[in-house]
């Protein structure tokens, strides 16, 4: 039954990375590299990752630089930053595409934390899916006796606890990112 922790460490792991992923595309007044992850452009028919597309780089702190490797689809992609989730201001100089981050607001800074706080919940809720799975493997097991099933679900119980204040740490350096000016 060791196997069965192990799995779900192992799941556990993966949504505490799939959370972090998520709050890599938020904004949090700093230029960020990650703010463009899940940006499709279309490219010769096939949707494309932008961050395949090119170079992507931080200017002095405040902007975002794109630097292609096919300078012909500019257009292409500059189409695919505006009609993107980001809202920001965009310029095509010919070679390179500039994107300016400029610093957040009060209310944005909140709506940038509540939004950090739902990813933190839907992870939440993801991990305690995985401790009742394993609950229910240890359940269906009729091999084991009762003090060992037991003791195998505190074990369960103790290892959801743990990736349940890693989300909840992450959310707390995240939240300080995102609120210090």
């Amino acid at each position: 039954m060791n196997t069965l922790l192990q799995d779900g460490r192992e799941l556990m792991n993966a949504e505490i990375e799939s959370y972090q992923d998520k709050l890599g595309t938020l904004r949090s007044g700093r230029a960020n590299a990650s703010i463009l992850k899940g940006i499709q452009v279309e490219y010769y028919g096939t949707p494309t990752p932008l961050e395949q597309m090119g170079q992507i780089s931080v200017s002095e702190g405040t902007q975002l630089v794109v630097k292609l490797f096919d300078p012909s689809i500019l257009k292409d992609v500059e189409r695919a930053l505006n009609e993107s989730h980001l809202n920001l201001p965009i310029s095509n100089d010919g070679t390179l595409i500039r994107i300016n981050v400029p610093q957040l607001t009060e209310e944005t800074r909140r709506g940038v934390v509540k939004e950090a706080s739902k990813l933190a919940e839907d992870s939440k809720v993801q991990i305690r899916n995985v401790r009742r799975d394993l609950n229910d493997e240890v359940k269906a097991d009729k091999e084991l006796r009762e003090d060992d099933q037991k003791r195998l679900m505190d074990d369960i119980q103790k290892l959801t606890d743990e990736y349940i204040k890693n989300i909840e740490d992450i959310l707390k350096t995240k939240t300080e990112e995102i609120m210090t000016v």
